[in-house]
């Protein structure tokens, strides 16, 4: 009469489910990790960059893009063979 605790059918599972925990822990611990990392990034002063600085990064982006927008409606116009 063998007993039930030494079931292949049991030992499996109980083989799989600590498998299960020990990789839902894994994976637990590397997304805390990356959410440390982003945390960081974020709070993280870009270098050359004062506090007083920081509106000036908006502005000079908002005139890149301006610059964008306007090369992209010179391309469409090429591209569609209309002259400026």
């Amino acid at each position: 009469m063998t007993s039930v605790l030494l079931d292949p059918t049991v030992v499996l599972t109980a083989g799989f489910l600590v498998g299960v925990i020990v990789l839902a822990g894994a994976a637990l611990r590397a997304w805390q990790g990356w959410l440390e990392l982003k945390r960081s990034e974020l709070e993280r002063v870009p270098a050359g960059r004062s506090s007083g600085e920081e509106g000036s990064g908006l502005g000079t982006a908002r005139i890149e893009l301006a610059d964008l927008k306007e090369r992209i409606r010179k391309l469409e116009a090429i591209a569609s063979g209309v002259e400026l």
